[in-house]
This record gives C-alpha cells, sequence and structure tokens, in this order.
C-alpha cells in the first residue's frame, strides 16, 4: 500500500520544511510515502470563498483514482488517539487497498464535491491549525502510527 498526503500550496517555512522532510525519510522505512503539492491558485484573492473551494476541490479530485480511499483532514472529522490511529491504519492495510490518501484542503476547506467522493473524515484536534504545520502532525503521527504496529519505543519516548 502507497500512502500518500496531498496538500493545497507550498511550505514557505524552511524550518517546518526540514522537520516534514525527517519524517517523511523516517516514515519510508515503514510505507511506501508520497508527499505531494498542489499549488497555490492563481490570482485566489480575486475568487469568493466558493469559487476557491471548487477550483481547489476540482484539482484535488485531479488526484484521485477510482481505486484510491480518500481520507479528508477535516475539523469535523473523527478524532482517534495515536493508538487507535496505528489500528485505523493497519485496517486499512489488511483492506488490500492500493493508495491511501489524506488531504489538507485550503483555507476554506473543501468542496462539496470533495466531501461527496471522501470515504471518511478525521480530526487531528479540536484546536486550529495553520494548514502548513498539519502537513508535519500528520506525517508524523504516520510515522508515530508504524512504530506503534511495530512495537518500537517511539512512541513511550
Amino acid at each position: 500500500m502507497t500512502i500518500t498526503l496531498l496538500a493545497i500550496g507550498k511550505t514557505d517555512n524552511s524550518n517546518l520544511q526540514s522537520l516534514i522532510d525527517d519524517y517523511q525519510k523516517r516514515l519510508g522505512f515503514y510505507v511506501k510515502f508520497e508527499f505531494e503539492i498542489i499549488p497555490d491558485l492563481k490570482k485566489a484573492k480575486h475568487l469568493s470563498e466558493a469559487q476557491q473551494k471548487q477550483k481547489e476541490g476540482d484539482l484535488i479530485l485531479s488526484k484521485i483514482s477510482s481505486t484510491d480511499v480518500m481520507i479528508l483532514l477535516d475539523e469535523n472529522g473523527k478524532q482517534l488517539d495515536s493508538v487507535a490511529f496505528s489500528e485505523y491504519l493497519q485496517k486499512h492495510m489488511n483492506s488490500g487497498i492500493k493508495r491511501l490518501v489524506f488531504v489538507i484542503g485550503g483555507p476554506y476547506g473543501f468542496s462539496s464535491e470533495v466531501y461527496q467522493k471522501a470515504q471518511g473524515k478525521l480530526s487531528l484536534s479540536k484546536m486550529t491549525f495553520s494548514h502548513q504545520m498539519m502537513r508535519l502532525f500528520v506525517i508524523e503521527q504516520l510515522y508515530r502510527g508504524f512504530t506503534i504496529l511495530r512495537n518500537e519505543p517511539y512512541h513511550h519516548r
């Protein structure tokens, strides 16, 4: 199985990018992982919130195949602790899917079409985080999940 993290816009903080790179490298020891960035929309300030969500939604859906399982990272999604998240990952790996795609939307969230095509929604916290920090948190939790599944000590440091 391949796990893909799909996000809108590049990370412009070099310190944050360095941490993302570190965890992405670590995660590669456990699973095939891809981090794909959809470039920010051009002239987005001239678009309404609905127009921006629609355009970003079209770009997101263009990256999803019919066999992918798409999980949205959404403030209204289900919250799991790290152990439950590792079990969630194991369940998806056992199901035989080829690609599990986690999606971080743009600043206004997802279009209705993206919500309709998604197979699930997860929330990492009731708090709001920047979209750039979410990338690090998701990749770190993926890494943590795999260390839990392998009974490695990272989770209990």
